[in-house]
């Protein structure tokens, strides 16, 4: 972060003699660290007490863990398999206990006899390895281990301290290697420059920076961890909230044309066709809007609200708006399905009013076109010259509107739907259409908590949808557990059934789409057996081909089964869509090409397979596609992961509430490492280390704050060199284009 010339010097050269160079290459490729400075700013993850004991019982599956514990019994066995016929391999099974819970190690072959005789019970010892489970109990197999010696013969400086530190590791590189390798640079903490303003730091009683890095390494007590968190975490909220007060300062001093609705123009026309009033979030959010076009410089808004909540139609409010003042607007869709999906609603809420310069279409109207890759050569070339000419006053489209060829005669309003599927360059090209910047406003309907907002979108002003318009039905979850209760998952085809027998539609998700073009799943490598745990995971996910097929010959035989997914030609997917709308089609298997947008009422009941595979969000996303009716919607999550896995826990959590903004919190705290500046756009590992966006809320809103004020002060930081070099570590190029284009 704060990289001055000691702490740039690459971990490869100067340190020959401790790290060597196949440390420093493990470092760099499989935990991104490079440089000094890099090593120094690896925290611990957490820090064992000599005399106490992890918690086995809380051991996360699948992960990479190091644990201190102490061995409770060792065995050794014999048995035969094809490479030792006779009964002659061997295997170590080694039970070490923590109070909390008893975790097993087993070890094969060659490799029992250095553990059968170090491994005596009673001995003290940190473990390193991935937690699997065999047999319905966790174990590690061949674990790393560093034997701890609590007496004088303890040579070992690095375990000198009371509080041992453990580092995120991986299988090539063990915490403990990491350790010693961190007590090797760490004298040149003292070479830090630090980024704090002193003003800011003696006034909020923070450490100095060399100090912090030495005591998050090299704590003596909890206090000394507790201090360096509390300073460390304000580096990386403050440092993060100045660039976005920069990018949110300069964003003000670009210029841009107001755009005020007339009284009695297309607004007003449409508004007063509405058949339902809005609701107040709604009226709320538009004066919002309203007010933020009506100003001189580019509004930079996020409007985020539940599916369901009518942003749609907030949206295309403020679209009319911008046609009366004289301007166009675009909106920008991540598929087809629902760009396709988009242009329908909005012709029809507008009735006439769409129909400009045709028969029949009402006096104030204006002209909506659709552009899509797909579209024939002369329904392009028409909706292009639509808008040149500035016939057409919105255009809705996917990336398609992007391309060099599409020119405006007077784009004054940009409205990315689903902000997080589009690159931060397709966004900015379409604002660069404009003769000057457009107004932008992106929706989602993902819900992000208040801090989130505050650090992934924190050059947009928010706006929230929290009222769900009237008549839409509460969806009742369920996790359907097919490997420990196979009866659970025929009783799910059978509710199928039952809705459709009730005249109600129904979606089957899958996470594939099954021609095996591109997808198929890695196979595993070859030789080596198997736990069936192993198979589970590694069993390509479902697929929308092959699940359709099963389902019209099994379960869901004679009713009438359609497949809708990414790869099949725009006309198709818009027939599928347009005949499971119209009733003709009783289930929909698909991928999450539905995820976002398609809006058919009828349909009740959601099935959604391997549902482990999806993300949190994405799985709320997916079940706000039923439910949309007057009829209450059921979503079923289906998994065969076992009841202890993290999977089905986040899997209980979508299924114990409907509230998004509690799901995003869920999902962020189990996505925390995911790397908060650039989640999509980023693959640069999480440029917050000691941060937790959730927990961290009063430090992030007081840092963004003080960034404001420092900013609008300083803009250039000139009085602040140690901060400038900080904010040139956080940005590196990527990141840097992140924030520049969002």
């Amino acid at each position: 972060m704060d990289l001055v010339p000691a702490l740039e010097e690459p971990l490869k050269q100067p340190l020959k003699s401790v790290l060597g160079p196949a440390t420093a290459k493990v470092m760099a490729e499989h935990l991104g660290l490079h440089t000094v400075g890099d090593l120094l700013h690896h925290y611990p993850r957490r820090y064992e007490e000599r005399g106490q004991l992890t918690h086995l019982a809380d051991l996360p599956m699948d992960e990479h863990v190091t644990v201190v514990a102490q061995v409770a019994d060792a065995r050794l066995h014999s048995f035969a398999s094809a490479k030792a016929p006779r009964g002659k391999g061997q295997r170590l099974e080694v039970t070490i206990t923590d109070g909390s819970g008893r975790l097993q190690l087993v070890f094969f072959g060659n490799g029992v006899h250095k553990p059968h005789k170090e491994l005596l019970p009673g001995t003290r010892a940190m473990f390193a390895g991935k937690v699997s489970v065999f047999n319905r109990r966790l174990q590690l197999a061949h674990p790393a281990y560093e034997l701890l010696r609590g007496d004088g013969e303890e040579a070992v400086e690095s375990w000198a301290g009371a509080l041992i530190p453990l580092y995120p590791a991986t299988a090539k590189l063990e915490s403990w290697k990491i350790g010693k390798a961190v007590q090797t640079v760490l004298p040149t903490a003292q070479e830090a420059v630090d980024p704090l303003p002193p003003s800011l730091r003696e006034g909020r009683g923070l450490l100095p920076l060399p100090e912090a890095l030495l005591k998050i390494h090299r704590p003596h007590t909890k206090a000394d961890i507790a201090g360096a968190r509390d300073r460390l975490k304000w580096d990386e909220a403050f440092v993060l909230q100045v660039a976005l007060a920069r990018r949110r300062h300069a964003d003000a001093q670009l210029p841009a044309v107001p755009r005020t609705p007339r009284p009695d123009g297309l607004l007003t026309a449409f508004d007063d066709r509405l058949p339902f009033t809005l609701t107040e979030g709604q009226q709320k959010v538009s004066r919002e809007i309203f007010d933020d076009l009506a100003t001189e410089h580019p509004m930079h808004r996020l409007l985020q609200g539940e599916v369901g909540s009518g942003k749609t139609m907030v949206a295309l409010r403020a679209m009319l708006a911008v046609v009366d003042a004289g301007g166009q607007a675009a909106m920008l869709a991540p598929t087809e399905v629902l760009a396709q999906q988009h242009h329908r609603s909005v012709t029809e809420m507008m009735g006439e009013l769409a129909e400009g310069g045709m028969l029949g279409g009402a006096e104030h109207a204006t002209k909506v076109v659709l552009l899509t890759g797909s579209m024939g050569a002369a329904a392009r070339r028409q909706a292009l010259l639509d808008l040149v000419t500035g016939e057409a006053g919105i255009v809705i489209g996917t990336h398609a509107l992007i391309e060099d060829k599409v020119q405006f005669h007077d784009l004054g309003l940009v409205v990315v739907d689903e902000q997080h599927r589009f690159g931060v360059e397709q966004r900015d090209a379409l604002r660069g259409k404009g003769k000057q910047p457009p107004h932008l406003l992106v929706m989602t309907a993902t819900p992000i908590p208040r801090t989130v907002a505050m650090t992934v979108f924190g050059d947009l002003e928010t706006s929230v949808l929290d009222q769900l318009p009237a008549g839409r039905s509460p969806i009742a979850s369920h996790v359907v557990p097919a490997a420990d209760k196979p009866h659970f998952l025929a009783r799910a085809w059978e509710r199928v059934r039952e809705e459709v027998a009730n005249g109600h539609q129904a979606y089957v998700v899958c996470p594939r789409i099954g021609d095996d073009v591109d997808e198929a799943v890695a196979p595993g490598k070859a030789g080596g057996k198997k736990s069936p745990e192993d198979e589970a995971e590694k069993r390509p996910p479902l697929a929308v081909l092959e699940v359709a097929e099963q389902l019209g010959r099994g379960p869901l035989q004679g009713l009438r089964v359609e497949v809708l997914h990414g790869r099949m030609h725009p006309d198709d997917k818009d027939a599928v869509m347009r005949r499971f709308t119209a009733g003709e089609t009783d289930v929909l298997v698909a991928t999450t090409v539905i995820e976002v947008g398609v809006n058919v009422p009828n349909a009740t009941v959601m099935v959604i397979m391997d549902a482990d595979r999806f993300g949190v969000s994405q799985l709320h996303q997916l079940r706000g596609r039923v439910g949309r009716g007057s009829a209450p919607g059921l979503c079923l999550l289906v998994t065969e992961m076992p009841e202890a896995s993290p999977a089905r826990q986040r899997l209980g959590a979508v299924a114990s509430t409907l509230d998004g903004f509690e799901l995003s919190r869920i999902d962020l705290e189990q996505r925390r490492e995911g790397d908060v500046l650039g989640q999509a756009q980023s693959g640069a590992r999480s440029s917050l280390r000691v941060l937790a966006v959730i927990e961290d809320e009063e430090v992030i809103a007081e840092a963004r704050e003080e960034a404001t004020a420092l900013v609008a002060a300083d803009p250039e930081l000139e009085r602040l060199p140690g901060l400038r070099t900080a904010l040139d570590a956080l940005l590196d190029d990527e990141r840097e284009q992140y924030l520049e284009k969002g």
